[in-house]
């Protein structure tokens, strides 16, 4: 009897999962408090702040064993790779990148290769918070960012040319809500050409570009091409988008993967948050990931599914 989910996984284990975007520094965090007090349901943009709580209150002790943990149970769960972003900014500090970085020597004697991305949370244009990840970024691997916090050309700029400066590629959270007015998927695209950072550059969720019309969309591809652009998806983070009286063309809320594969564009997947503020439920399991996304997508290559879960993230987070 022909099972396809069985040989996927069959082949995936060959290589093990390669989870290409996870935030580890605040795995296993959630509390029944944040149910009662609703916290959970939070926007977003007001978790960002809400997250300060557990930065403030964590050492770089807590850290290291949280992060060491949720290794062990990635292992659990045929993980052989990760890229975890890590908080750095004038909250935190230092004590979840010094944490991380230490648990990176632990965690590869079970067999985890850990790669640190710093998240951008509190901007980077700001000259305390830029030089808060300058002076770390010999721990960090990829040049994380998020550029919705403050202006997306300031931000970027930095990035950027700490991309040029370094030789490191950049990982960038954008076009996150859904929203057919987002477009900064695009405006990544030309950064990576403005700064000849082609190929060096990842698009972490590109969630929008689905809520726009397939001419549309067909541009971002074309263009996200030509500038080497890569994506990370994370299906079970945002198929929870809420409803919204916006129209745009029918879709589910997720990286429109299908379409990028036909484009030649690389696509990996990641956990994103697991067992936190922003996903209490969410285990970090990749191949429920992966089955959201071939569901989600009808997209039932079985080639390029394993390609997602493995080759095409270790090509990422190079």
């Amino acid at each position: 009897m022909f099972d396809p989910l069985s040989e996927l996984i069959t082949e995936i284990k060959k290589v093990g999962f390669v989870n290409a975007h996870a935030h580890l520094d605040r795995a296993y965090t959630v509390s029944r408090q944040d149910f009662v007090d609703s916290l959970v349901e939070s926007h977003l943009f007001e978790k960002w702040k809400l997250v300060d709580k557990i930065k403030r209150e964590s050492s770089e002790e807590d850290y290291f064993n949280r992060i060491v943990f949720a290794c062990e149970e990635q292992k659990k769960k045929g993980v052989s790779h990760i890229l975890s972003f890590i908080d750095i900014d004038d909250i935190v500090e230092h004590r979840a990148i010094d944490a991380a970085y230490a648990a990176k020597a632990e965690v590869a004697k079970f067999g985890i290769d850990l790669r640190l991305a710093c998240q951008t949370l509190k901007g980077v244009t700001d000259p305390k918070q830029k030089a808060l990840i300058e002076a770390r970024m010999s721990f960090i691997d990829v040049i994380g960012g998020l550029p919705r916090v403050e202006d997306f050309d300031a931000h970027m700029d930095v990035l950027c040319g700490w991309g040029r400066d370094t030789g490191k590629s950049l990982h960038i959270h954008v076009d996150q809500m859904n929203d057919p007015s987002e477009v900064e998927t695009e405006m990544l695209a030309l950064k990576a050409l403005e700064y000849e950072l082609e190929g060096k550059i990842t698009a972490i969720h590109s969630i929008s570009v689905a809520a726009h019309p397939k001419k549309y969309r067909k541009h971002v591809y074309n263009l996200a091409r030509d500038a080497g652009l890569s994506f990370v998806t994370c299906p079970t983070a945002w198929i929870d988008h809420r409803r919204t009286d916006k129209e745009m063309p029918w879709h589910n809320a997720i990286t429109p993967v299908e379409e990028m594969i036909l484009y030649g564009l690389d696509v990996a997947i990641g956990s994103d948050n697991i067992h936190d503020i922003y996903k209490p439920y969410s285990n970090g399991c990749l191949e429920t990931e992966l089955r959201v996304l071939l569901e989600a997508t009808h997209f039932y290559d079985i080639k390029q599914l394993c390609k997602i879960a493995t080759t095409n993230g270790l090509k990422i987070i190079e």
